[in-house]
């Protein structure tokens, strides 16, 4: 609700497809500054601590959002100070999450579903938040939805602090920071399959999901529709990242998650040049449906393979690379996006993005060969193999 009514509130002030750009670089920058700092902090420290501490400041960004737009004095520069806010706030709160969930499995064969059905339970959100907040933007205004996800915070708060954990040992502070960031990086970049798999997340992220930022001006402009309209396109991404959730959480085996990988990224490709052929809204929906599919399965199977080979004292790290990948290159390409936008054309812009993300595409699926060859061992051990 909060993504939606965030953007129909930028459209709403200035109309302008780079200024919704600029706002989402600024929501997701400083994840892509803070996520290698965090990676090894969520190392070090407990991680429901970290999340309890940051889900209270996300609650309270989220009401002095709601406070400023309530009031009527809401601006561009003010929501881009709390756009940043939260993006600080998510560079340390996602890591933190997806190396947590391995510390709530007990059988590491169900980390692929369990990876698979918290990503269903995020897009069973993404399905039904924008069409609500369409809603209740056209009935209220944006700042009842900035409300409501504030006051949302103090359940999430409650169930981190009524999980019982057996707590982490946490390392000593005496340790070598700059040390320890180099090995991170130094262990994802020799590993084959971490590499590949983080770089096509980058390519896919810089230049696939800048297509939601500009989704109000297609709304608005290209298929003549209001708030509603938002609604429904993004609650039809949501759909299809719903069914690629439910449909990786049946699989009974991470074997195999490479091929899906590279299949995926190409049906997120084709929805994408669909999407931005498209001038009638049931059309686009269809089509928005199919991409949501794609990026879905692309990332989730990504970090179920991650999650599976990665050594548990360099999780958080390499999990910081992952935030990366896809929070980090994300706000660069909104911002190239938006700026292209204004010179060619939103759907043009869309289109392009589509060819690149297809190229991406081909270019993994001629690195499956090694990838196999460097999981396999890893699976062996494990027994899944």
């Amino acid at each position: 609700m909060t993504t939606t009514a965030t953007a129909w509130l930028v459209y709403r002030l200035t109309g302008s497809a780079m200024m919704l750009g600029i706002v989402g670089f600024a929501s997701q920058a400083p994840a892509f500054l803070l996520s290698p700092l965090a990676g090894l902090l969520v190392d070090r420290w407990n991680r429901r601590r970290i999340l309890i501490v940051t889900q209270t400041l996300a609650m309270v960004q989220s009401l002095a959002l709601a406070a400023l737009t309530l009031s009527g004095r809401i601006t561009i520069p003010s929501l881009l100070g709390l756009s940043i806010f939260q993006g600080m706030i998510s560079a340390f709160d996602l890591p933190a999450r997806q190396s947590l969930v391995i510390e709530l499995i007990e059988n590491k064969e169900d980390l692929g579903n369990a990876i698979a059905l918290n990503s269903s339970m995020f897009n069973a959100a993404r399905l039904l938040g924008p069409s609500l907040g369409g809603m209740v933007i056209a009935a209220f205004g944006e700042g009842w939805c900035f409300l409501i996800d504030g006051a949302s915070y103090l359940a999430v708060i409650a169930a981190l602090l009524a999980m019982n954990i057996q707590p982490r040992a946490e390392i000593s502070e005496k340790t070598d920071i700059i040390k320890e960031l180099r090995e991170g990086w130094a262990y994802a970049y020799h590993s084959k399959p971490i590499r590949s798999i983080i770089l096509l997340l980058s390519l896919a992220s810089l230049v696939g999901t800048p297509y939601a930022v500009l989704m109000p001006i297609i709304a608005g402009k290209v298929l003549q529709g209001g708030a509603h309209t938002l609604g429904f396109l993004m609650t039809s991404a949501g759909a299809g990242a719903l069914l690629g959730a439910l449909w990786l959480a049946s699989r009974k085996s991470v074997v195999g998650l490479a091929t899906i990988i590279s299949k995926a990224t190409v049906v997120f490709g084709l929805g994408l040049i669909a999407f931005a052929f498209s001038r009638a809204l049931w059309i686009s929906i269809a089509f928005l449906a199919v991409t949501g599919w794609g990026y879905m399965v692309l990332v989730a199977s990504s970090n179920t393979i991650l999650q599976t080979i990665v050594d548990d004292d360099k999780r958080g790290r390499v999990m910081s690379l992952f935030i990366m990948t896809f929070l980090g290159a994300s706000p660069l390409g909104s911002l190239l996006a938006g700026i292209l936008s204004e010179k060619i054309g939103v759907s043009n812009t869309i289109f392009i993005c589509g060819l690149f993300c297809l190229g991406g595409a081909v270019w993994f699926y001629r690195e499956l060969p090694e990838i196999r060859l460097a999981i396999r061992p890893i699976y062996t051990r494990m027994g899944i193999l």
